[in-house]
């Protein structure tokens, strides 16, 4: 028996199990995979090569959470990206982005000058909308309609914090929420390379092109956050993103959590409306007080349950629930560094430490979408491209490098026939192609190929339709209404189940945060059943003579 069972070592399920563990809970996390972290960890794919295979930056993990579970302590170390960005384009010209904002405004002015004196503004109002957004991150949010007094405070808290707010800001906040990228850049800034470079994180990840109402919320979730004190830096973890998972893990484990692999949940047993314990595929059955599931909310609820323990209109709500990607990464062995005709050059250089996007234009972005969106993989896809190896020489052998491309966009769901070898083989060659173009010599520097569908992401990591955020980022989907209404503050319609992945607030990306927030609902929860048992015992006294008080986990 058991005081909590994880279901999923992903990170968040990590974080909730070392939430817990610190506070004496006895807890088991079970993972299918033969290692922990999901979709953030370091794999063999090539010998000799230690590669990132789905997530692959680090930027948005809370700080908060970090302290708490002293993860650098356990091994957890972040390199910061500078160049912050590089945009080659194939007229021979191409675009930097640094850290340091006067670097970034010289890079700018050779592309607008209007621009370049109108960024430090546009910085200033992005830290303004995610210093009103970063508060909310690491709380639970009402349920909507609010039912208990714990919703009512949060709704309160919410008036409170969106009130004092000036009238202006506040405008600004629901065109952040309801508008797309696009829009919002036009009124900045005139130039296409600078819209271009800004856009590209409204997108990532997003079934939506950057006129898409909605991007420019996920614009701002991907800037709410940073390395080394600068907003929106993005860095690589030093041994690959398996580093930060398994620092999780050792956390845990340093405070008693049991953590097993190989450990395929079939079923999370529900008896009377309660959440008992779980099953194995293997048959193995483990019992629990509580049931943490870090899987996506539609494998929880429509593969992990059995439908009627769940209320019918709560199941129609989940299978309404939008969680189909349109994300494809490539993992690439090279034998030397990519060379651009924009900036030639295959020994490391300020080309190969930035982020690198190619993608043509606004415009290309836009058709790039219209093609997914009718179910087909984009003929120009943007190729987000990071080179971990130029920081970390630990992760390939002496002289060869690890180049990661995030290629957006391939629907789940294809319109003719479906994700296979030959498809993924094609979409591959299509990539490595338009890549070909702005760097020459890449192709006969490649020595692996490792290459990742959305299918795949599915099937290997457990992303249903290969959605890297657990569910769209899209205004329905966030706050109070993720994953549906009724149901934003972790617990869900079954008694001792909670979910702590990204598929609850706030959303994707390697944060940290549901997990925090589900830990500390969870521990609420059992505080105030603490309570409610000492107060019947105090009008029950007989009780107490009879049996004794109970531990937390027999309760």
């Amino acid at each position: 028996m058991y005081d909590a069972i994880v279901v999923g070592a992903g990170h968040n399920g990590l974080v909730t199990a070392g939430y817990l563990a610190r506070v004496g809970w006895k807890v088991l996390v079970l993972e299918r995979r033969p290692l922990v972290g999901g979709a953030c960890v370091t794999e063999e794919v090539f010998p000799g090569y230690r590669v990132s295979t789905a997530a692959y930056l680090v930027s948005l993990m809370q700080e908060r959470v970090v302290r708490d579970l002293e993860l650098r302590r356990f091994g957890y170390d972040v390199l910061p990206k500078e160049p912050a960005y590089f945009a080659p384009h194939l007229d021979g010209r191409y675009l930097f982005m640094y850290a340091d904002q006067h670097r970034t405004r010289e890079a700018l002015a050779r592309f607008s000058a209007k621009d370049a004196e109108r960024y430090p503004a546009y910085e200033q109002f992005v830290e303004r909308l995610a210093r009103f957004m970063e508060p909310l991150l690491l709380q639970a949010p009402p349920n909507l309609p609010p039912r208990t007094p714990a919703d009512f405070q949060a709704l309160a808290r919410l008036g409170w914090h969106v009130l004092r707010r000036p009238p202006a800001e506040i405008g600004q906040i629901v065109r952040m929420f309801c508008g797309s990228a696009r829009e919002v850049l036009d009124d900045w800034f005139e130039s296409d390379e600078l819209k271009l470079a800004l856009a590209t994180d409204g997108v990532i990840g997003t079934n939506g092109g950057p006129s898409t109402p909605g991007t420019a919320y996920v614009l701002l979730h991907h800037v709410m956050g940073g390395v080394g004190g600068v907003r929106g830096l993005w860095g690589f973890v030093s041994g690959g993103m398996g580093s930060l998972t398994e620092a999780l893990r050792r956390s845990a484990e340093a405070h008693g959590a049991e953590v097993q692999t190989d450990a395929d949940v079939a079923r999370i047993e529900v008896v009377g409306g309660r959440a008992t314990g779980v099953t194995l595929r293997d048959g193995r059955d483990f019992q629990a007080r509580v049931v943490v599931s870090n899987a996506d909310p539609s494998r929880t609820f429509l593969g992990l349950i059995e439908p009627r323990e769940l209320p019918s209109e709560f199941v129609k709500q989940i299978e309404a629930y939008r969680c189909e990607g349109s994300s494809f990464k490539i993992n690439l062995a090279l034998g030397e560094l990519p060379s651009y005709s924009a900036l030639p050059g295959t020994s490391p250089g300020p080309q190969h430490r930035g982020t690198t996007h190619i993608c043509a234009s606004l415009d290309s972005l836009e058709h790039a979408w219209d093609e997914a969106r009718s179910g087909t993989p984009s003929s120009e896809p943007l190729l987000e491209i990071t080179i971990p190896t130029v920081y970390d020489r630990s992760l390939a052998p002496d002289g060869k490098h690890i180049l990661s491309i995030f290629a957006q966009y391939a629907p789940y769901r294809l319109r003719d026939g479906q994700w296979d070898a030959a498809t993924r083989g094609a979409f591959v060659e299509r990539v490595i192609g338009l890549l070909e173009q702005y760097a020459p010599n890449i192709r006969g520097s490649i020595e692996h190929v490792h290459a990742l569908s959305p299918l795949d992401l599915e099937q290997e990591y457990g992303l249903t339709g290969g959605n890297i955020f657990h569910g769209e980022l899209r205004l329905d989907q966030l706050f109070a209404l993720r994953p549906v209404a009724g149901w934003a503050r972790y617990a869900t319609p079954v008694v001792g189940l909670y979910l702590c992945g990204s598929g609850t607030h706030p959303g994707g990306g390697v944060t940290g945060a549901p997990g925090h927030n589900a830990a500390q609902v969870i521990l609420r929860s059992a505080k105030q059943g603490q309570k409610s048992y000492a107060l019947f015992l105090a009008n029950n006294p007989t009780m107490e003579a009879r049996h004794g008080r109970r531990s937390i986990a027999e309760r």
